[in-house]
């Protein structure tokens, strides 16, 4: 079991919001359910008194979580990861595509906090098993893990203060212009609840982008994350109508290329993921209090894919 103790002050900037939603903002490593349970057992209070979830704060208040965590449901399963990194207090893995990262409904084994907890057992006792971010089934890329609650408290400040540096490399329908930032607040859709989309009384939401490469109907970005909000990359990209290539939820069904032969148009239709991969990270360090940094290569259907359409590019142009 785990022992977790927490102090946050509620900024101005949260003033007049539920205490649930703020401390889901402040307290991001836990989910809100979670955090009203807590707030109804009396694990979460403010200003040393119990509140509803439902209670509305004026920015200040200090608010305490002081609980101890039960092991992980989660069990360990021998899954084959890519480790890029790993020392005392944290480690860096290389996610593959079509890999849950926590098990939830319907994936309840083969993810990667399955196979986490099968390479190193002390993540059962640091909440959500170090946990600290989350890319969707279809990315790939790097995701960093704490090892242990010190360091996961360290990670999650450092993403609370956007100091977390996240560089992700997509392909995408369409030529947007160069350069570009999207500053769109991002919230749950409000008839399809497994799907986000942007909307004015959303979390804001920062994605910075520059062209790497166009194609004759595609462009190759790389994207900065300047906040980390579900769907992310997939909802801002959508939003400014170039929505990512093989994300169908997000309206990136792959489109027929003018001129395309038979086996181009079958390697696009065959491309079932979001084009989206995690290609950097860099944070500060926990206990050597440097930066340090990663990155992996683009994966092998992603390289394929961008040969694909540059051979088509090509010949068009010929």
């Amino acid at each position: 079991m785990a022992k977790i103790q927490r102090e946050v002050f509620v900024p101005e900037s949260l003033a007049y919001k539920r205490l649930d939603h703020i401390a889901a903002i402040l307290l991001p490593e836990y989910s809100r359910n979670r955090i009203q349970f807590w707030i109804k057992s009396g694990a979460l209070i403010v200003n040393e008194q119990s509140r509803r979830a439902s209670d509305k704060l004026i920015g200040g208040e200090r608010i305490c979580l002081d609980v101890t965590l039960e092991n992980l449901e989660a069990q360990p399963e021998e899954i084959d990861l890519e480790i890029v990194y790993e020392d005392h207090d944290l480690l860096v893995v290389n996610k593959s595509a079509g890999i849950v990262v926590h098990p939830g409904a319907g994936n309840r084994s083969g993810t990667l906090l399955n196979g986490l907890l099968f390479h190193e057992k002390s993540l059962s006792q640091v909440p959500g098993g170090g946990l600290v971010h989350r890319l969707d089934k279809g990315t790939t890329g790097l995701m960093v893990v704490a090892k242990n609650l010190e360091t996961q408290a360290h990670l999650v400040s450092q993403l609370q203060a956007r100091t977390v540096k996240r560089i992700y490399e997509a392909v995408v329908i369409g030529k947007p212009n160069l350069p570009g930032k999207i500053d769109a607040p991002i919230g749950r859709h409000k008839v399809q609840r497994t799907k986000m989309t942007v909307r004015h009384d959303g979390r804001s939401a920062i994605t910075r982008y520059k062209i790497l490469r166009y194609f004759a109907a595609h462009s190759y970005l790389e994207l900065r994350l300047e906040t980390g909000r579900t769907h992310q990359i997939r909802v801002h990209m959508q939003h400014l109508g170039f929505p990512l290539l093989g994300d169908g939820a997000y309206g990136g069904h792959n489109r027929i290329l003018i001129g395309s032969e038979v086996a181009e148009q079958e390697f696009l239709d065959q491309f079932s993921r979001p084009a989206l991969h995690a290609k950097k990270l860099s944070l500060v360090h926990p206990t050597l209090n440097e930066e340090v940094g990663w990155e992996v290569d683009t994966p092998s259907d992603m390289v394929g894919l961008l040969l694909c359409l540059g051979d088509h590019q090509s010949r068009t142009e010929i």
